[in-house]
């Protein structure tokens, strides 16, 4: 479960917050170059079928994934490669996965909205909106009985806070005190509608107290400020104090899915969100806290270079094996 990706931040801003954010922004950028190469492969017809990118978004997987620990179980929507990332799966069996190659996560099985690799602590992404929020709560409920000590943690988009399933599972973990963080990425759509158009109060972490836990809003651009607020959450969990909402705010720099038009766009809005989305605010944060410009493109150019290199073998390796279809299936 240890991450196998070892890009080491060089020349690294001095004292522990600089060091830290100059890890997560490798690991920011990382997430950023796989999206980016997926979407070419999605286009070039080399994946296939739907693909959700997390591109501007990569923060709150960064950030949140540092706060857990490696027992701790982790659920994601559709829009998951980020977060498989951030529990330190491979890039290359990740893009093998996702092109339906035998090297893939899943043999190439599950492909972008369906994989998982619970060796690292990703329990997968699920293509029901919401549809994590009760399969963490009854993680939780096992972690309990089974000595682990483990917590879960599932991620889900604002508009899956409109979703009964969502509701039950925050009233069944509640109720119980189980050890559940509900992280809600809020890239302000739901889907291609305004989410204050949905809700007549759009700051859903006030939706917490309702169910008797604390709920809390955080930059979801920032990692650092992410990590913390899930650390607090964890801890809480850990001493059996039971779940936490954490509502991260962010805004996606690409359509809900590939090809989407995103006529819904307001002029301006995505060229705005560019200049305050997580790689630029954490690149200008590392060169004010004293890392060099050389140093930098070092550590671009080193994550470029591992991202090409699992793309590369990825598409190098054999597809899957169609005569195995019907394995490791359950009913």
């Amino acid at each position: 479960m240890t991450p196998t990706t070892t890009t080491t931040p060089a020349a690294a801003p001095a004292g522990p917050a600089g060091a830290a954010l100059a890890g997560q922004f490798a690991a920011m950028l990382r997430i950023r170059r796989f999206e980016e190469r997926i979407e070419k492969m999605r286009h070039a017809g080399e994946v296939i079928g739907s693909v959700h990118l997390c591109i501007g978004q990569e923060a709150i997987p960064v950030g949140a994934r540092a706060a857990l620990e490696e027992r701790d179980a982790l659920f994601s929507t559709y829009r998951g490669h980020g977060w498989a990332l951030a529990c330190g799966v491979p890039a290359e069996a990740l893009f093998g996965e996702l092109l339906g190659k035998r090297t893939g996560v899943n043999g190439g099985r599950g492909g972008s909205a369906y994989f998982s690799a619970p060796s690292y602590g990703f329990y997968g992404e699920n293509s029901i909106v919401g549809g994590g929020a009760p399969i963490a709560a009854g993680a939780a409920l096992a972690a309990r009985y089974d000595g682990s000590g483990a917590i879960a943690l599932t991620a889900f988009g604002e508009g899956a806070m409109n979703q009964g399933s969502v509701h039950e599972a925050l009233n069944f973990a509640a109720a119980f005190d189980l050890g559940v963080i509900f992280v809600i990425e809020n890239n302000r759509y739901s889907e291609l509608t305004p989410t204050k158009d949905m809700v007549r109060d759009d700051e859903l972490w006030k939706r917490a107290a309702a169910y008797g836990i604390p709920g809390v809003r955080v930059d979801g651009n920032d990692p650092l400020a992410v990590r913390d607020a899930v650390a607090e959450a964890a801890a809480r969990a850990r001493a059996g104090e039971g779940p936490t909402v954490v509502e991260t705010m962010t805004e996606r720099l690409v359509g809900h899915y590939i090809g989407d038009g995103e006529a819904y766009r307001q002029e301006g809005e995505v060229a705005a969100a560019r200049e305050r989305e997580p790689l630029v605010v954490a690149r200008a944060a590392l060169l004010d806290g004293g890392m060099s410009a050389d140093s930098l493109e070092e550590l671009v150019t080193s994550v470029e270079a591992e991202i090409d290199a699992a793309a590369a073998a990825a598409l190098a390796a054999e597809p899957a094996d169609t005569t195995t279809v019907r394995e490791h299936l359950h009913a």
